[in-house]
Parts: C-alpha cells; structure tokens; sequence
C-alpha cells in the first residue's frame, strides 16, 4: 500500500464511490435492519439520526469518497529540506502510518470515510464498527471492496472485523506489532476503554464538550443565527454546540434564549436564565460537563471574555469553542487564549468537521496535543521519515 501510486489509490476510490452508488437499495434494505433494531433497544433520537441512511446520505457517502480520490497525496510530500555544511542533503518525507485500526460506532457513513482516507494515504486498515450498525457496516464494506478489487488492489487493503465480540477490540487493543495506531471514534465509554486498555498508539477524543459565547459586543442577529445552528442543525454530531455563554453585557439575552427554544431546544441553566427564559430548567453540577448529542443546552452567564474563557478551561474538552463578537480585540483574545482543537469566530460549531475544512472525509476530531489535532484527514494519518543523501561523507 505505501508503494502504490497516486493514480492507482485514485482509480481505486472511484471505483469503490461506483460501487457504494450501485449498490444504494442494498445498503439502505441493511441499514433499515438497524434502524428497527434501533427502536427496538431504545436507542435515542439523536443516536437513530447518526444510525439512518437514505438514498441522500448514501449519494453524500459516495461523494466523500470521490472528493478523497483527487485529494492531494500525502505520501512523498517533503515537509522540508535542508544541507549540512557537509554536504548532506536531509529531508523530511511523509509516508504512512502502517497498518491503522479503527473502532467506531453507530455512524456507518465512518466505514467509508475510514476506509477512503487510509487508502489514499498508504495505510492498510481494520474497520471494527458497532452492533448498532452492523448490518449497515458490512453492505457498505462489501461495496467497497468490490470496487478496489475491481480496481487491481489486493483486497485485505480494507478488512472489516467480522464478529461483534467485544473480545475482538481487546485483541485490536493488544495487538502491538501489527496494528501502528489505533483511532476510536464513538461514546466516552468506548474512546475510555481504547485509551485505557490499549498498548498501541492511540489517536482520539473523549467528547465534544463544545462552547458558543456571545460576547457583549456580538450583533444580535447574527448572534441568534449562529447559536440556533450551532445546537440545533445535527445535534447528534461532535461538533454541536454544548453549552452556551453569555457575557451579562449583552443586550439582548431574552432574545438569544427565546430563539432556542422556540427551535426545540431544552434549556438548562443558572438562576439568572430562568429569571429570563420561564422554559429553561435549573442547570446541575454535571450539566456544564456533560455531551448531550442532544436537543439540550447548558446556558449560563459569565463576565466577558475572561470569564468565558475560564469557563471553557474548567469544563471544556478542547474540541471546538466559538466567540461571536463584533469587536476584533475580544475576538483576538478568545482564539489566542481558548485551547482547544478548533477555535472559531462568529461562525458555528457545526463547522467543525474535515469537508467543510476543504480535507474530504476525516476519520475525526483530535483533542491531544501530539502528532495531529482537529480534524485528522490524509496528513494526519501519515508520519514522516529523514531521507539522507551523501556522497561518501563519514562522521570524523
């Protein structure tokens, strides 16, 4: 996989977007197995909405996978260069990771995505996708490796773990010397666990705890525009918005509150939103902590940005978190100052994902502080290796 050429992991990916297009009433007729299992075991709103496909999300899919194809290669890039006084010629190329395990869950579309981004950057992969959408998984896998076989590459290139025994992803875990890197992408327990038990690298985020602040200085409109769609356009993705700050300053509080409501939204919050908002219910330790993936928003009222900023430090997950001011100063300061993956002005945290970055798929959102952060695409998903060149140097 690490030798393959450009157009060949494209031709390939084409070939697998034409498969997963072929084959959409199969994929669907699977997916409405999960869904009914689903309801069955109680799964909520929001996690069925990560679960359902239709014959739109199917088209998004494949077009993922098409959008990975004429992506930029990252193998063989030269991150830079340089000579020695000797005469060494060193430089710092990007190659592939190696062979990549991904534990996920619930979202189907992951399997695809995964296994598109690790092709295209040299890497082999091993999907272990949850129970929740296990019929989903498997159509979808079986599409797309017809289409890479069909193109030539050897077929262990993508593998689905066939069993949904728990005991697979411990072996997964422990599997230092074949698998190079683990990436989970799921629930706080599952990323818990990998982190926990894993004696591979591992590459993840535990929640998507993220932060909108309206700034005192924030346009109303706008304002309200923003948090609504923050919160409310997909509430079960890592991107949503948590929890919702408002500088006291802000004028127009009653307004921002109503427009959440009046969409649906469960508000939870401190005395003084209450006092505003007779919907919104008393806020609980454990609210300012907590990934609802949910139509629910924690909501409180700080002191500017440093109080913001104090806040998000306290119970933030340096996911994503957004300022929405009209004051550049404030602005500056919130972006400089907040730690997080991603931090964002005057614009949502539904933003928060690798197409809208212009990266195609991503695999996801990495919070740590090593090798990639934010959303992880094709270059996250590569290492790099010092390729030096002498001619006849030795070391005195």
């Amino acid at each position: 996989m690490a030798r393959l050429p450009t157009a060949r992991k494209a031709d390939a990916l084409t070939m697998a977007a034409a498969a997963l297009r072929a084959d959409a009433a199969n994929i669907l007729a699977e997916n409405a197995k999960d869904i009914a299992a689903g309801k069955a075991n109680g799964l909520s709103p929001a996690m069925l909405d990560r679960l359902a496909l239709d014959v739109a999300r199917i088209e998004a899919i494949a077009k993922a996978v098409d959008a990975v194809a004429v992506l930029r290669d990252p193998v063989g890039m030269v991150i830079d260069e340089a000579i020695r006084p000797n005469g060494l010629m060193l430089s710092r190329v990007r190659v592939p990771l190696g062979v990549i395990g991904i534990i996920y869950e619930s979202r189907p579309n992951v399997t695809a995505d995964a296994a598109a981004l690790c092709l295209k950057s040299g890497n082999a992969v091993i999907l272990r996708g949850g129970s929740e959408a296990v019929h989903s998984n498997h159509a979808i896998y079986a599409a797309l490796q017809k289409g890479i076989v069909k193109s030539g590459l050897p077929a262990d290139a993508i593998q689905l773990v066939p069993t949904q025994d728990r005991a697979a992803v411990g072996a997964m875990l422990r599997a230092q010397g074949l698998i190079d890197i683990i990436i989970p992408r799921g629930g706080k327990a599952l990323v818990a666990r990998v982190q926990e038990e894993a004696r591979v690298p591992v590459l993840a985020h535990l929640d998507g705890i993220n932060h909108s602040y309206v700034d005192k200085a924030a346009d109303a409109d706008k304002a309200c525009a923003i948090v609504v769609n923050a919160k409310m356009r997909r509430t079960g993705i890592c991107g949503s918005t948590e929890t919702l700050l408002i500088d006291r300053n802000f004028d127009q509080p009653a307004r921002l509150l109503a427009a959440l409501a009046d969409a649906g939204c469960a508000l939870r919050g401190t005395p003084e939103v209450i006092a505003l908002e007779p919907r919104a219910t008393p806020a609980r330790d454990e609210d300012w902590d907590t990934e609802y993936l949910d139509a629910i928003c924690a909501v409180a009222f700080v002191d500017g940005v440093d109080g913001a900023m104090a806040h998000i430090a306290a119970h933030g997950s340096h996911h994503t978190d957004a300022i929405i001011t009209e004051d550049v100063g404030t602005a500056e300061t919130f972006l400089a100052g907040v730690d997080s993956a991603i931090v964002m002005w005057n614009a949502s945290t539904q933003f928060a994902d690798g197409g809208e970055f212009g990266l195609g798929a991503e695999i996801g959102i990495a919070t740590g502080r090593l090798h990639a952060r934010g959303p992880v695409a094709l270059e996250g998903l590569t290492t790099y290796k010092w390729v030096v060149r002498g001619n006849g140097q030795v070391r005195p």
